[in-house]
């Protein structure tokens, strides 16, 4: 089975470097664009699903990337990005945003989803694509996401740090499972 994972297109909040997690905020007007580059560079590219956060950013990337073709679209909550608690909406100097994503960090953050649980709770996801028969699937979603699944295919790095495995927005990973 050939996976294809993208992030979605850019959102306001990604040029502020503010903090998304759950919130839900919509592309802008470049994450527009972005998508549609992203639809033309799928073009020639056979997808038999796609399956997608349900976050707007992400349903209005897919959406994007499926027009004329019609595809099949689910929406996961698996595919949700980790929840950043009481740091959403904050600038990341704000808070220690790249040490938030080290696997051994101890330091626990007011209704934030621990990057444990986070990176279990794709890797289930992915175990479950195993029983799907589709050949080619389409995951729309978002940079933490994009980190986990990298963890799945490669590991965890050596320092467990992985914020260095995100992807930009709108780029394309291609994955066998």
């Amino acid at each position: 089975m050939k996976i294809l994972v993208t992030r979605h297109g850019q959102t306001d909040w990604n040029v502020e470097k503010r903090i998304q997690g759950r919130t839900d905020v919509e592309l802008n007007n470049k994450g527009i664009e972005q998508a549609y580059k992203t639809k033309e560079n799928l073009k020639n590219e056979k997808i038999d699903l796609i399956i997608c956060s349900p976050l707007k950013r992400a349903k209005q990337t897919a959406d994007i990337i499926n027009i004329d073709r019609n595809i099949p679209i689910i929406y996961d909550e698996r595919l949700l990005e980790i929840c950043f608690g009481e740091n959403e909406g904050k600038l990341h100097d704000d808070f220690d945003y790249d040490g938030f994503w080290n696997i051994v960090n101890t330091h626990e953050y007011k209704d934030a989803e621990n990057v444990n649980k986070f990176i279990q709770r794709v890797h289930i996801f992915l175990n479950d694509l195993k029983n799907r028969k589709e050949e080619n699937i389409l995951i729309v979603t978002h940079n933490g996401v994009c980190r986990a699944i990298n963890t799945y295919f490669n590991g965890i790095p050596e320092d467990k740090n992985i914020i260095k495995l995100g992807i930009k927005n709108c780029e394309v990973v291609k994955y066998i499972l």
